[in-house]
């Protein structure tokens, strides 16, 4: 491959990388084309995408964006940068759950807001995590908790002393008639 084409795949890759501070890297050796095909549709209709890259020219690209501790995970083999979606999380559960699928595919690591996650272990600890959302969730619902629980307690007390009352009620008019 000539220079010139070098350098623009390079540039390609820093454009495409540029400003990007989470992915996982698979490797899909050994991943049938139609498999392959079916695993990039599956992952684009939930926002990911899935680029084979040159380990070389993206170790450069990444030097290049000021992301040098991940070029490690770009040290040998094919390597596939999975991105997108609701962040690292999701890409690793996703991934996982493909890895499962397809035996072939490779774990190899993860990079997630400047911490590279080597390794399988990394990724499936990675997938692990609760993502963004369910984060979200669990603080929405710590933060109306307290409030269901008062207003439980308000309503609860309420209804019983206005079910005494209207027992009291009945009971009189029973006496009285």
């Amino acid at each position: 491959m000539s220079y010139f084409v070098k350098e623009l795949i390079q540039s390609d890759y820093s454009t495409k990388f540029a400003g990007m501070t989470e992915f996982v890297v698979i490797s899909t050796m050994g991943v049938s084309g139609t498999q392959n095909n079916v695993m990039r549709g599956e992952l684009k209709q939930k926002g990911m995408r899935a680029v084979v890259v040159r380990n070389n020219l993206m170790r450069r690209a990444l030097d290049e964006l000021g992301l040098s501790s991940a070029a490690a995970l770009f040290a040998s083999g094919q390597c596939t940068v999975v991105f997108g979606g609701d962040g690292a999380g999701s890409v690793a559960k996703e991934v996982v759950e493909w890895a499962k699928k397809l035996k072939t595919i490779q774990l190899k690591g993860a990079f997630v807001e400047g911490t590279v996650m080597d390794g399988e272990a990394g990724v499936k600890a990675l997938a692990a995590m609760p993502t963004r959302a369910e984060l979200q969730g669990r603080v929405v619902q710590i933060a109306l908790s307290p409030g269901s629980n008062v207003a439980g307690a308000i309503l609860g007390a309420g209804g019983t002393i206005a079910g005494c009352i209207k027992s009291l009620i009945e009971r009189h008019e029973k006496e009285a008639a």
